[in-house]
């Protein structure tokens, strides 16, 4: 039979032995108490238990107990039962929920880095818009640049792959303020998918679409590996289906469809803000955002 000797709080110093006087000063000596600690966003703490040490992202109820979520200076995440059981600067804490109902303060910042600019009502549609060519794209897209596409007034929408585009654009018409700016997956020199661009675009007035790309295979790998714990993401055979390659080298299920599609929101999840995309993808979505929000020349 084994005695809980710590009871509750895993940092209590252990209780004295059988005999010992229960006043003496060989058991108040050393003996260290939790002390209260708001679990504010931002402290860092180390579980004791694990050692896990990372800064405090946000407090929420998980299965009807509270728990803290850290993250690591890696960028992973743990999730540990709030309460006793940490350290912060040396001392042994136990962690509370951030206090009151009060609202969290605005953030004066968009997931893309631009100036937050609360309670202004999303623009009425522009004629102009950004084409992606595919779902996992448009969400990413969403989750970065959401805000500010509302604030300007421009729509995204999904091309189901580049093999699409001529006839996206012929049907589209596009023209000096009905611009269309086009994020193309592996637009490198050679590729197949620049050689559909440039015969795309060849059919179209000057000025008035404008295809920019980054050079990954898929928009998933515009996302910092760091986010995942890698230092890479991992090469996959060309014989092997890219995103079943991906998911089979991270260990995730890969069977099918419904597995890839689970294992894009794992991805997607991982994703903050605009520090966690790559640059090739921020700049080209920049210069397309730029594009069709511009002023439409005046008509000679």
């Amino acid at each position: 039979m084994t005695t809980d000797r710590y009871g509750r709080d895993v940092l209590r110093a252990p209780d004295p032995a059988p005999g010992a006087p229960r006043g003496s000063a060989a058991r108040t000596r050393g003996m260290r108490t939790s002390r209260p600690q708001v679990a504010e966003t931002g402290l860092v703490v180390e579980e004791v238990t694990t050692g896990w040490v990372g800064a405090v992202v946000r407090v929420e109820r998980s299965g009807g107990m509270r728990v803290v979520v850290l993250e690591d200076r890696h960028g992973r995440t743990r999730t540990f039962p709030l309460g006793p059981g940490f350290w912060v600067d040396g001392e042994p804490v136990e962690l509370t929920p951030p206090a009151g109902p009060s609202a969290p303060a605005a953030p004066t910042r968009t997931a893309s880095g631009s100036r937050a600019v609360p309670g202004v009502r999303a623009r009425v549609a522009r004629g102009a818009r950004i084409w992606v060519e595919g779902r996992h794209d448009a969400e990413l897209v969403e989750k970065v640049w959401g805000d500010d596409l509302r604030i300007e007034g421009v729509v995204v929408e999904m091309l189901d792959g580049v093999d699409n585009l001529a006839d996206a654009l012929a049907d589209f018409a596009p023209s000096a303020d009905r611009r269309v700016g086009v994020l193309v997956d592996h637009l490198v020199p050679g590729s197949k998918e620049s050689r559909i661009a440039a015969e795309a675009v060849r059919g179209t007035r000057p000025g008035t679409v404008l295809v920019l790309g980054h050079p990954y295979v898929d928009v998933w790998q515009a996302v910092r590996p760091a986010r995942l714990g890698l230092d890479r993401w991992p090469t996959v055979d060309r014989r092997t289906e890219w995103k079943h390659g991906i998911l089979d080298q991270l260990g995730w299920p890969c069977a099918d469809q419904a597995d890839v599609a689970r294992g894009w929101q794992r991805i997607l999840a991982s994703v903050r803000d605009y520090r966690d995309l790559e640059p090739a993808l921020l700049g080209r979505m920049e210069e397309l955002i730029d594009f069709v929000t511009a002023d439409a020349p005046p008509t000679p």
